[in-house]
């Protein structure tokens, strides 16, 4: 184990694709963190380890590392950039003393920046900001400089706070400056970031000599010791063997647990240890009934530390078990009690996510998140597990509030070539959102800001990136909760809804293709009331796409032409979630994502309409 005297346990904060993750590879690599022969050393990304935040490019989970730089500990703690995920960064910010944020040289400051900069100033942390990409041709360092200082201004409560270092960082190269280099191609590593992390950031090591107190954070699951405790300790000593208290936020002690392992970050991996100091983030083992914000105490002191405060989820969409004909075959678990079980224990770990009973049907539930891309990764991590679910359209969660009806409400910062600012500007003004700030920049396009309910917002972010062809930034701030806006009559055209089960046939696509688009491929099974195409005008057509062509002994003109189908148009989950109306779900199952009726017969379809009505 390297020696060391002190320790500094450092956030690292930032707006998704800010480079955030980039640079601490950067810090992993240039300490020595891996040996030159480890396959680390030539993979980027390093912190992203699962297959979604690989896939999507984005951090999903806060994740802790450490380094070793001239006799001091750091401590890392890589925070997801995207709103949705803001539950991760508030519950893992209490283990820090100070952050690193960092801000894109060309974009500057943008809402999720602004969120994560809020919180850690709330929590005291002392923040070095760190301008990134330096090199990008449209970077306006000046500018971003001054947004930022701006930003500090208007949120840090404390006079204190506003004194912060600044670094200059090239992150993909792994180059950062005290000051603006004149070049981009001037040398330069990491040690000016390192430097000003052990001048600027305190010590995490104090009240040694108080008794032991940890605020658990985290647990992570180990397939033979069970849930590992993780968290910052607070004050005092934890040795293996000793016991302690788990108390609830109310004062109340849980129980009395024995330590059996603990262990702490050494680089990418955990080290076994028998004795670990205040500052240190631990990993405890033996604790076996535990919550996130619960307190582990030494039992003379058994006195709770403020529990971690989480911003409510603002949407939730009906989960239930998969009906249809291919569930069986195409997952592992596929019961009510099985998706329930997998959703408890999710809420468990992620705070930004809650849970609770469908009052419209026993056997469904209703779960709450952050956002359509919070519930969309929940599921596809379920997905990949082998679960199978059926998914409702995702619906705003409103509140009362003084006797008035109240919905959420988001800030919505949008960066675009001047081109598209006309369509953006048309959808918007249709979804009754407030324009709040517009820049142009000849080398970075047009910043827009605007304020707009949360209702409003479904499938936006689909809209604009079919009308603007991909090249606009969406990001989203939540604002509190505002008297209900009038809404925004949304009218979808019309679907093609299967009216026979089988697979489907070149004939029958055809004659699909010939009145929408269709979602489904030659030979792929369908089933009655499933959703197998989208119309150009409203109300919904059902269709045959299993029929073949009749077969006679007779020949006739063009009968025997070949058959030109379009390539089926095939939705994601957050691209299925804003598709879907109120009578509609999604069929989920580890293999294939499908659309359907919560009806799936006809006769069940005009029964529940005119019950509706």
């Amino acid at each position: 184990m390297p020696k060391y005297t002190d320790i500094r346990n450092v956030a690292v904060i930032a707006h998704v694709d800010h480079g955030k993750t980039t640079l601490v590879d950067a810090l992993l690599k240039q300490t020595h963190t891996f040996r030159e022969n480890q396959a680390e050393m030539t993979e980027t990304r390093i912190m992203d380890s699962n297959d979604l935040e690989r896939e999507k490019g984005i951090t999903i989970l806060s994740k802790n590392t450490s380094v070793f730089y001239k006799g001091t500990k750091i401590n890392i703690i890589d925070t997801p950039g995207h709103a949705d995920f803001g539950g991760e960064v508030e519950r893992v910010l209490n283990m820090a003393d100070g952050a690193l944020l960092i801000v894109d040289a060309a974009e500057g400051p943008l809402s999720q920046t602004k969120f994560v900069l809020k919180r850690a100033l709330d929590y005291g942390l002392k923040v070095i900001l760190v301008i990134n990409k330096i090199d990008r041709k449209d970077a306006d360092v000046k500018k971003v400089v001054g947004d930022a200082e701006n930003l500090f201004l208007s949120l840090a409560s404390d006079p204190e706070l506003l004194d912060f270092p600044i670094i200059y960082a090239i992150g993909r190269d792994g180059k950062t400056f005290f000051e603006m280099p004149e070049s981009m191609d001037a040398p330069g590593d990491t040690t000016p970031l390192f430097e000003t992390i052990v001048k600027t950031i305190p010590s995490s090591r104090k009240d040694i000599d108080k008794p032991f107190q940890m605020l658990v954070s985290a647990f992570e699951k180990n397939g033979y010791l069970g849930r590992l405790a993780v968290g910052r300790v607070n004050q005092g000593v934890i040795k293996k063997g000793q016991y302690v208290s788990l108390v609830n936020v109310d004062q109340k002690v849980a129980g009395n647990f024995k330590i059996e392992k603990m262990y702490v970050n050494e680089g990418m991996v955990k080290a076994e240890t028998d004795e670990i100091e205040s500052g240190e983030i631990a990993y405890l083992a033996g604790i076996s009934e535990i919550e996130i914000g619960q307190t582990l105490t030494d039992p003379q002191y058994q006195v709770a530390l403020p529990t971690i405060e989480v911003a409510e989820p603002t949407l939730k969409a009906s989960f239930g078990p998969n009906t249809s004909i291919y569930a069986r075959e195409e997952s592992r678990f596929l019961t009510s009690r099985e998706l329930k079980e997998r959703l408890h224990e999710e809420i468990d770990t992620n705070l930004g996510l809650k849970m609770e009973d469908d009052p419209t049907d026993s056997i469904r539930v209703l779960v709450s998140g952050r956002g359509e891309l919070h519930l969309a990764i929940l599921i596809e991590k379920l997905r990949r597990e082998g679960f199978a679910m059926e998914v409702g359209k995702p619906e705003v969660i409103l509140k009362t509030i003084d006797g008035k009806l109240c919905e959420p409400f988001s800030e919505l910062t949008i960066l675009t070539p001047e081109e598209y600012v006309g369509t953006i500007t048309s959808e918007l003004g249709k979804r009754k959102a407030q324009m709040l700030d517009m820049t142009t920049d000849d080398r970075s396009g047009v910043k827009m800001m605007y304020k707009i309910s949360e209702k409003n917002a479904l499938g936006l972010r689909s809209a604009l990136m079919t009308e603007t062809k991909g090249q606009v930034s969406i990001s989203f701030l939540t604002l509190g909760y505002e008297p209900k806006q009038e809404e925004t009559p949304r009218i979808r055209n019309g679907v093609l809804i299967a009216s026979e089960s089988g697979k489907a046939l070149s004939f029958g696509l055809d004659l699909a293709q010939k009145r929408g688009i269709t979602f489904i491929a030659p030979t792929e099974g369908v089933y009655e009331g499933q959703v197998v195409g989208f119309r150009p005008v409203q109300g919904d057509l059902e269709i045959n796409i299993c029929k073949g062509k009749q077969l006679t002994n007779m020949r006739s003109s063009g009968n025997d032409d070949a058959i030109a189908l379009a390539p089926p148009v095939k939705y994601s989950i957050e691209e299925s979630l804003d598709f879907i109306e109120a009578d509609e779900l999604i069929d989920i199952t580890p293999k294939t994502i499908r659309l359907r009726k919560k009806w799936l017969s006809k006769v069940d379809r005009v029964r529940a309409e005119r019950k509706g009505k």
